[in-house]
């Protein structure tokens, strides 16, 4: 809303057609970068304001078509298509974007994304010339020195807590399992939690390879169910999504492609089958029920192997005031601390927005 605000107040009819775009989003997932799209084409059209979305997996042809058709205002993109676009096809001028967003800014700015973020952001107007906002549920103090580095006298705006937290109206139950008896807590699960066979449910798993075999399985025990990973083509994807999105098939299996910013209405139960490498992860998979003010509830599978995050996920859980197993508190409550490259443990995560303390020596 602030992007189309800006768009009609500050350029009005200009925003109409653009020869070279005013916005730019950037999304870590395909998926994010669909929805998003798909939200500014509706919300801009009664404005006239068109939006493009660029991502990879799919015909470059025919986004290219699009691009040149509607000259959108707005672009949605993963990185990787952008950069693609814009320097072998020359398709793209950035240099007049007055409004970067970049969504899920912590997954964004990780070692996977870094480099062709930096090289986007080089090619957009610098300075005042431009206002970056970053989006996030999570945002660790290993990215914020990062975030810095783009942003101009920044400004941050949490809604509650800033630490780590899951929504308050998920119940959240972790269960220690052998991780050779998941398969059968699983089904026992669902002839609980999906015993209508039509309320959403989504599972979440580690591996692609995972996610196949698990969404197999369920298959063959009768289950209506479709499957969400990487080694799906973009076509199956997006049919995935739409599916589960629509109740036509209520179950879906995915790995954490699926865990970030993506709206699904009425997710009852989420099961994490397989427990995600790293606690931000989890909160994010959480994120996917109880929305829009609605109840629900997410279920965890956490093994042995899964030991060096118990105390992480104790000081989530307590802070959302659920219980705790005795199960769990086996594996302890220390919180591993992070080793730096070239410091080891002895190094230490400085959050730069915070104040410096001035001490008098008498």
């Amino acid at each position: 809303m602030p992007v189309l605000h800006l768009l009609a107040e500050k350029h009005g009819s200009r925003a109409r057609s653009c020869k070279r775009p005013l916005v730019l989003v950037m999304s870590p997932t395909r998926e994010l970068a669909i929805q998003t799209h798909e939200q500014f084409a509706a919300a801009g059209k009664p404005l006239g304001v068109a939006s493009c979305c660029l991502y990879g997996g799919a015909q470059k042809k025919e986004q290219l078509r699009g691009l040149a058709k509607t000259q959108p205002a707005v672009i949605v993109a993963t990185p990787g298509r952008l950069l693609d676009v814009v320097e072998n096809d020359q398709a793209v001028d950035l240099s007049e974007v007055a409004f970067l967003v970049l969504d899920e800014a912590d997954r964004m700015l990780d070692q996977g994304f870094e480099k062709d973020i930096r090289a986007i952001i080089g090619m957009l107007p610098q300075g005042a010339r431009r206002q970056t906002v970053m989006f996030s549920a999570t945002w660790p103090v290993a990215v914020r020195g990062l975030a810095d580095s783009f942003l101009r006298d920044p400004v941050k705006v949490s809604v509650k807590a800033d630490e780590l937290a899951v929504n308050e109206r998920v119940h959240q139950i972790v269960e220690v399992v052998d991780r050779m008896k998941k398969d059968a807590r699983l089904l026992d699960l669902l002839k609980s939690y999906h015993r209508s066979r039509t309320n959403r449910v989504l599972v979440f798993v580690l591996y692609k390879k995972e996610a196949a075999r698990v969404e197999t399985m369920l298959k063959q025990k009768g289950f209506r169910c479709i499957g969400i990973h990487g080694d799906k083509s973009q076509s199956q994807r997006l049919e995935a999504i739409e599916a589960f999105r629509s109740g036509d098939v209520p179950l879906l299996v995915a790995t954490d492609v699926a865990a970030r910013g993506l709206d699904v209405p009425d997710v009852e139960y989420v099961i994490n089958y397989t427990f995600p490498l790293t606690i931000d992860e989890y909160t994010h998979r959480c994120g996917r029920t109880a929305r829009a003010g609605k109840k629900g509830v997410a279920h965890t599978f956490f093994a042995e192997e899964d030991k060096s995050h118990s105390g992480e996920l104790v000081n989530v859980l307590r802070q959302a005031n659920m219980a705790v197993p005795d199960s769990l508190l086996k594996f302890g409550t220390t919180v591993k601390k992070k080793a730096h490259a070239s410091y080891g443990a002895f190094f230490k995560d400085v959050d730069p927005s915070a104040k410096p303390v001035k001490i008098v020596f008498d």
